[in-house]
């Protein structure tokens, strides 16, 4: 039987500008139609199938977030539409041509968007030397294009590196085998002589290498008699330089055209419109204070958005969680972030102090743990302090440089994260002062100057029944200027919408108003009838299916979005008309706030969502499944968070830019996957190497990218196997051999 050959991917997208190379002629086809087809089509700005760019660049109109398509007899049909005779019909007469009327005015575009940038910390680009450069002058060039693939020898070692170690994650025995066979039946050497050689390589890079550092934190405060073990203990925090990761983001080149260097304001015809975190007024109020300097003037403001949450790797296992701290920065499009494309990276492992079981919820330990906690952030964010009141040059993806100040922006966490972040006691709001058993009732904003005035004049325990401050402790963001976490506590759609309100809340207490209502016999006949209507959804694209209704226990955020879009239909009948309008008021809320696009409009559609919600939900208190009292029945800070949304989407943007889901994505290749690859046995500090490695990888290919050096083909039929430099001649060399249909 004769030996196949491998086809290499040599044929190039006839798109000018696009780099995608494949085996044959049907691949470039399918590629044509689903990439650059869907570039073609119109849709709201900040809509995936746009292509990237800011709204400055070029004219976007406004769709209400629903994808509008052109019928075939409209005016802006395509041409092949417009033919309104059969192919095979007869001719006609062509009617004598009429005068034509004057032309009327256009009416002005709706939905035009206007933008305003912030007059002083406009992001004025500048030298190397911080002196602003005048109105439209080009970039420094950026080194000389290279074909040196260093610390690899060539680009064929890169990638093979590249995908054993980062995309298929192989195993060291796996890749010696694998090099032993290569050099067993090759010509020529593989590019490594064994795994050992292959990290070596990559340890060697120096684009993304970021080294981890480390502090250690004890209890210092009076010892009792007989000292738990975790008095004495050192707890170790490992971390990496946030002023390095922030730098490294905003150098990526990845990011050119996605990314805001001022605040600003945009408008539509109604009003403002909220979708990216530079377009929020949190920021503009941050800019305005730093204006009182004169020197801040021209400045880039760059906004950190941190994040945390526990996680656990394996319950099969002893020391099985762990506690990352993740960093990203405010200026990069809410996309880039949900995407992650390395705009958000791992910062931190944070320390998980543990007693035994008879001291675990003692005040004393309690109150260590906040203290680590909060001691811990101040010290891995310490580094940034001083490029928050004096600006640093750094330079930027697009080859500007921008003379640079920080500031700490939103922070990333579900609510017991919330809890511990605010220093206040569980089921009291992070946000406001409403009492607990009211949530949503009267209450004020929570400052960082009220708590300390309460602490100075009211006792511990009034500060802990009346107004939820937990006593002694100033959250870490105390220490930082022009900073208050009470007002950089983010919006958390997972938890709180999704997997909160919709699953936890109204879910559970449908079911509770079944088993309460009906025998149990009954009661699980409607509840088999609803999952049969939920099993009987017809395939459809968007639709999941679930098979055996929604009977499953462990609920993933994808889940429960699925199970919205089928529960009203699967509930009408079976349960009280106003418990599905409760549905219905909740469903049409919560697809208003993800939307990646919030106008004026939408704010008012929000408002009467809220509204409606909560005036429905009466129901679940007059069937008695909650408390008779109103306020005690529904004080949930979760569903009390709803409240929150309209003020901090107009503060932070779109909230699909700041959710949970962000952090827990990432928790995979930061936690879960370099565990798993791991010896088990003292792993963090092997997570941590894995992590190193990772990020050494992924800058590479951005850096190799950018230059050019990943165009073409891995290998040129002409022999030459460097550089880019034969990349461009090539395409037209293979454009001119395969021709291109019009």
């Amino acid at each position: 039987m004769p030996r196949k050959s491998i086809h290499p991917r040599n044929v190039l997208c006839p798109i000018e500008g696009c780099n995608r190379l494949f085996i044959n002629q049907q691949g470039i086809t399918t590629h044509i139609r689903n990439e650059h087809g869907r570039l073609k089509r119109s849709g709201p700005p900040g809509n995936r199938d746009q292509p990237s760019g800011s709204r400055s660049d070029y004219l976007l109109h406004h769709h209400n977030n629903s994808e509008q398509s052109t019928a075939p007899d409209s005016p802006n049909a395509n041409d092949s539409f417009c033919s309104s005779s059969p192919v095979n019909s007869p001719p006609t007469r062509t009617p004598e041509p009429e005068p034509e009327p004057e032309p009327e005015p256009e009416p002005e575009p709706e939905g035009l968007y206007t933008e305003e940038i912030h007059p002083f910390l406009n992001g004025r680009p500048c030298d190397a030397e911080g002196n602003y450069l005048a109105s439209g002058a080009p970039p420094p060039p950026f080194d000389p294009p290279s074909d040196d693939y260093y610390p690899y020898e060539k680009r064929t070692s890169f990638e093979l590196a590249d995908l054993l170690y980062r995309r298929e994650q192989m195993s060291g025995g796996n890749i010696n085998e694998l090099l032993r066979i290569w050099a067993a039946d090759s010509d020529r050497d593989p590019p490594f002589a064994n795994k050992a050689d292959m990290l070596e390589t990559i340890d060697a890079t120096i684009v993304g290498n970021i080294p981890w550092q480390c502090f250690t934190l004890s209890y210092d405060g009076p010892l009792p008699d007989k000292p738990e073990p975790w008095m004495k203990k050192k707890f170790e925090v490992y971390y990496c330089d946030p002023r390095l990761l922030l730098q490294q983001q905003l150098g990526s080149r990845d990011f050119v055209g996605e990314i805001d260097y001022a605040p600003k304001k945009v408008f539509d015809q109604n009003g403002r419109v909220f979708e990216n975190f530079m377009e929020g007024r949190w920021i503009w109020q941050q800019a305005d204070k730093l204006a009182q300097d004169p020197n801040m003037h021209g400045c880039t403001l760059v906004p950190t958005i941190c994040g945390s949450d526990k996680t656990t790797v394996s319950v099969a296992t002893g020391q099985n969680e762990y506690y990352p701290f993740y960093l990203s920065q405010g200026n990069i499009h809410n996309n880039v972030r949900r995407a992650h494309r390395d705009g958000i990276s791992l910062c931190a492992f944070l320390a998980i102090p543990k007693t035994d079981r008879e001291h675990e919820d003692s005040a004393l330990f309690r109150r260590f743990r906040r203290h680590l906690f909060h001691t811990s952030l101040r010290e891995i964010l310490k580094p940034l302090l001083p490029g928050m009141t004096t600006p640093e040059v750094v330079r930027f993806g697009d080859g500007h440089y921008h003379r640079v100040v920080y500031c700490l922006g939103p922070y990333i966490a579900d609510y017991p994260e919330q809890v511990m972040l605010a220093c206040i006691v569980q089921n009291w709001c992070s946000r406001c002062t409403a009492h607990r058993t009211d949530l949503d009732g009267e209450g004020g904003r929570r400052s960082h100057v009220l708590t300390e005035a309460l602490m100075n004049t009211m006792s511990a325990r009034t500060l802990w029944d009346d107004y939820g401050i937990v006593d002694g402790i100033m959250p870490f963001t105390h220490y930082f200027p022009h900073t208050d976490i009470h007002e950089l506590i983010a919006p958390d759609l997972l938890h709180q919408i999704i997997k909160g309100t919709f699953k936890d809340h109204l879910v559970t207490w449908m079911e509770e108003y079944l088993d309460l209502t009906y025998s149990k016999a009954e009661a699980k006949k409607i509840k088999a009838e609803i999952d049969r209507r939920i099993a009987a959804i017809p395939p459809f694209p968007g639709l999941h299916h679930f098979p055996e209704g929604r009977g499953y226990k462990q609920w993933t955020g994808d889940d429960s979005k699925a199970l919205m879009k089928v529960i009203l239909p699967a509930i009408s009948g079976l349960v009280p008309p106003q418990m599905v309008r409760t549905f219905s008021a909740f469903l049409e809320f919560c697809y208003l706030v993800r939307r990646n696009i919030i106008n004026q409009e939408t704010l008012v559609a929000i408002d009467a969502a809220v509204a409606r919600f909560h005036h429905e939900r009466d129901i679940f208190r007059e069937v008695g499944v909650r408390d008779e009292d109103t306020t005690l029945g529904f004080s949930i800070p979760r569903q009390h968070a709803l409240s929150h949304y309209r003020y901090l989407i107009e503060e932070f943007g779109a909230p699909n830019g700041l959710c949970s889901s962000i952090t827990e994505s990432k928790h995979i290749k930061a936690v879960k996957e370099p565990w798993r690859r791991s010896r088990r046995f003292e792993a963090l500090g092997q997570m941590l190497v894995i992590n190193s490695r990772m990020d050494k990888l992924a800058a590479s290919r951005v850096d190799f990218k950018s230059r050019g050096m990943l165009d073409g083909p891995l290998s040129d039929p002409l022999g030459r196997d460097k550089g880019s430099g034969w990349a461009r001649p090539q395409q037209a060399w293979l454009r001119s051999a395969q021709g291109s249909k019009p």
